[in-house]
């Protein structure tokens, strides 16, 4: 059994019914509770905690510094490709928007690390569209296998792929992989997924069920913000969080939450999510759960991203460039437009006011260490 098969039975609409209902009682018992369930979560993403915002970010914040410290871990994107066959109606890499495809070479790529390795940067996600003839599994190990040298841990965002390429391109040292369901709401999905392989519902949701299988060590969840209502979504994805973790408990979990940000093409979202909203849903995930990993991307403005370094999230990016090439050159091919443009330095300086520290490594590999390369 799968992720798809547990939730097969549920109605959305019934879901966000429950979660309409909840009551101050409901939050009050949820806030108290040592191990929270979904029932808890619903209760804790609904409109009657709102007036409980502030024990909520308080209890975040005590949470997070008791299993994470005083920390936040940086990492970085890059983005090898934006050629794309999904039709995605809210993606900058749509297959039918006119922008120049890039399909990053091996000098690209080094060109790239080499401007990324100069910033301090120990942590690279390696990010491209969904286009296997163009970046399929071939490619990305090929990627893998220049980038590792030079890096303490190296993830993906791509598209799903099988079992078995999971467990080939762990082989060239793939630490984790993030895939976003971008929604749950499955009788929706295909209205932002017309066509492409990414509008099959039940190949994309199975994905971390092949991570568990593969034994990939992380696994990044998250939905994006802006196409269906926040509260539902954010009971699907703690859902789809606890049935990973009890089934698959040897891998560690991340989760991100992405808002919909302008890019090329004219869809704008149905339903806001305020940044009052926005950090209810991060205090209501650390309190849900208190080990899982929570990152917030450079989408967010800096007012926000700095308002939630002390309460709850662990992980953030800095000096992001969302386009293939684009730490090396200006040209603007990027999937979505950034919203905090601070460098690392910056950034930097910005946590360690606030009495945190940033992790560059992890110490894991830092007890088994490998002989980096040189660029």
């Amino acid at each position: 059994m799968t992720f798809y098969d547990a939730v097969a039975d549920l109605d959305w609409n019934r879901t966000g019914e429950e979660i309409y209902r909840k009551t101050v009682s409901d939050v009050e018992q949820a806030l108290n509770r040592h191990n929270p369930t979904i029932e808890d979560m619903k209760a804790l993403v609904s409109p009657a905690a709102e007036n409980y915002l502030e024990r909520m970010a308080w209890q975040s914040r005590t949470a997070t510094q008791k299993r994470f410290g005083k920390t936040i871990r940086f990492y970085i994107p890059l983005y090898l490709s934006n050629a794309c066959l999904n039709h995605c109606i809210y993606c900058g890499f749509n297959h039918s928007n006119s922008i120049r495809r890039v399909i990053l070479s091996d000098e690209a790529i080094k060109n790239e690390v080499k401007v990324i390795k100069q910033m301090g940067f120990e942590h690279i996600l390696l990010l491209t569209g969904e286009s296997p003839v163009h970046a399929g599994t071939d490619y990305i190990e090929h990627a893998l296998q220049l980038v590792k040298p030079y890096f303490q841990q190296v993830s993906l965002e791509v598209q799903p792929l099988s079992t078995e390429d999971y467990m080939r391109l762990q082989k060239s040292g793939l630490h984790g992989v993030y895939i976003y369901q971008e929604t749950y709401n499955r009788n929706r999905y295909t209205h932002y997924h017309p066509a492409g392989k990414k509008k099959d519902y039940k190949w994309r949701i199975e994905t971390p069920d092949r991570l568990g299988c593969a034994g990939i060590h992380k696994t990044g969840l998250g939905v994006l913000l802006g196409l269906e209502d926040w509260r539902i979504e954010a009971v699907f994805l703690a859902m789809h969080l606890r049935y990973l973790e009890k089934k698959y408990w040897k891998s560690t979990y991340s989760v991100s939450f992405p808002r919909i940000r302008p890019h090329e093409g004219s869809f704008q979202p149905d339903f806001h999510i305020t940044d009052k909203q926005f950090a209810q849903m991060i205090w209501a995930f650390r309190i849900f759960d208190n080990d899982v990993e929570m990152s917030l991307t450079t989408r967010e403005n800096s007012v926000f991203r700095d308002n939630m370094i002390s309460l709850g999230i662990t992980s953030m990016s800095a000096g992001s460039k969302t386009e293939p090439g684009g730490y090396c050159q200006k040209e603007e091919l990027a999937q979505w437009t950034v919203n905090d443009n601070r460098s690392p330095e910056e950034m930097l300086k910005t946590i360690a006011q606030q009495g945190y520290e940033v992790v560059w490594k992890d110490w894991n590999d830092f007890f088994n260490p490998i002989q980096y390369g040189k660029i």
